[in-house]
């Protein structure tokens, strides 16, 4: 992967500067590059085996440079592909974002203070998002179906309302100054799914938790708000069950308990 975004910095005609950035799992690169006309830029790579790349997650930066022009996120500024040894890569070179994202970890485990300002802009962002058309998901309702019963003991809400969504919305991929990051997973999902996945990421910091849905409450009180809480509830639940979060787990619990009217349970 080093060698690889090292020549695409090669061909993209930026200089690599500091430390790279791991993504998930190892399946992305990012690194500070320098360009002779626009300066500090965020060179990141990701990989595929040949005959899986493109796709869903392979095009969704650059589809979000054209679908999302009013809402804050880095500028696209050049996309380069190649192949090496039967791997696909793909570079994405965007402006380089100098605040801090919220926290290093998708879960947030500190208080944040956030401005009235900064919440409004990004209500607003996220409303320019869920108007926009699109024939990516995000959210499948067969998922729903197979996994919310399996992983939360509720019935799969039928959802009835679709808006598109980033997709990946938490505390990691937010910036200081309400910077919306890595828009590879954008798509159609229950209204509010963003919103309720910030949220549920955020329930070891209730403080700001509270502050997120009380932000988003016309979506998160809807019918299909409260059933994209139930849908991430499942979504976080099965990513602990690989390993992730093993400490949002008693919060998850106590979100579903709240989706389903049930009275708070007690920690032991």
């Amino acid at each position: 992967m080093i060698l690889a975004q090292c020549r695409a910095a090669l061909a993209l005609g930026v200089t690599l500067d500091g430390p790279p950035v791991w993504g998930w799992r190892g399946r992305t690169i990012g690194r500070l590059a320098l360009h002779p006309q626009r300066g500090a830029c965020w060179l990141r790579l990701l990989s595929a085996p040949v005959d899986d790349a493109g796709g869903k997650q392979w095009e969704g930066t650059e589809l979000a440079a054209t679908l999302f022009p009013g809402v804050h996120k880095p500028a696209l500024h050049a996309v380069h592909d190649h192949q090496q040894d039967g791997v696909a890569y793909r570079a994405e070179l965007t402006a380089y974002v100098a605040a801090p994202v919220l926290a290093r970890d998708p879960v947030l485990r500190h208080e944040l203070v956030l401005s009235p300002p900064f919440l409004r802009d990004l209500h607003a962002d996220l409303l320019k998002v869920a108007v926009v058309s699109t024939d990516r998901v995000a959210v499948r309702q067969q998922w729903i179906d197979r996994r919310v019963p399996e992983l939360t003991g509720q019935p799969a809400p039928q959802i009835r309302d679709w808006r598109c969504a980033h997709g990946d919305l938490h505390p990691a991929n937010l910036t200081a100054s309400g910077v919306l990051l890595d828009w590879e997973g954008f798509g159609m999902a229950p209204r509010g799914y963003d919103a309720a996945l910030l949220y549920a990421y955020s329930l070891l910091a209730p403080q700001t938790a509270d502050r997120i849905f009380a932000t988003f409450a016309d979506d998160l009180t809807s019918p299909d708000g409260r059933a994209a809480l139930l849908v991430v509830a499942a979504d976080l639940l099965l990513s602990a069950s690989r390993g992730d979060h093993p400490d949002l787990v008693p919060a998850l619990r106590d979100l579903i308990d709240r989706c389903a009217g049930t009275p708070r349970r007690k920690r032991s």
